[in-house]
């Protein structure tokens, strides 16, 4: 059984550790979301736990810390939500605000997803299993979103910006969130 999650007024998950990222902006005006984009990110690539996405999303990023972070620190990127290996739930920026988190992107023949999504990053990575948990606060969180926001499709990165990325990748099951429809 997932647990039973609540989108505020706000944007805001009741339920989440809420940590403000400096990246995000308004929403074009009147844009509702009715697109989740799913992630998956691990920082260094391959470890799990580390404080390294919450640095990350909030540009405090030590390139110093890992080689890895000489590339990714200077970049200006957040998600809505992460969801951590043991199913904790992150909340970066609120529902009603655009995060950055789609790049160069179309959906249904629109450019720019930012504009018209929310994006949650499982903490994961291309080649290993997602856990239980993430996948149970996956499911209670599309619906929290569905409640919300008239969300019509739910996808991977993969599928805004193919070619250009793969996440959440070939470990992540689909079948895993009930009512979402892979697109062909």
């Amino acid at each position: 059984m997932s647990p039973e999650l609540h989108i505020d007024a706000d944007g805001w998950c009741t339920a989440a550790r809420r940590i403000e990222s400096p990246n995000s902006d308004p929403r074009p005006e009147g844009e509702p979301v009715s697109l989740v984009v799913m992630h998956c990110i691990s920082l260094p690539p391959g470890e799990f736990g580390g404080p390294y996405i919450e640095e990350l999303f909030l540009n405090r990023l030590d390139p110093a810390a890992h080689p890895y972070f000489v590339d990714v620190a200077p970049l200006r990127v957040s998600a809505h939500f992460v969801v951590r290996r043991n199913g904790e739930l992150l909340q970066f920026v609120p529902t009603t605000r655009r995060a950055w988190h789609a790049g160069r992107s179309s959906w249904g023949g629109r450019e720019g997803c930012n504009d018209f999504s929310v994006g949650i990053e499982l903490e994961g990575c291309n080649v290993l299993p997602f856990e239980d948990a993430q996948y149970r606060c996956a499911v209670a969180l599309i619906d929290a979103l569905r409640k919300r926001h008239p969300v019509a499709d739910v996808v991977g990165h993969s599928d805004i910006a193919p070619g250009r990325k793969i996440d959440p990748g070939a470990c992540f099951d689909w079948k895993r969130l009930p009512g979402v429809i892979r697109p062909d």
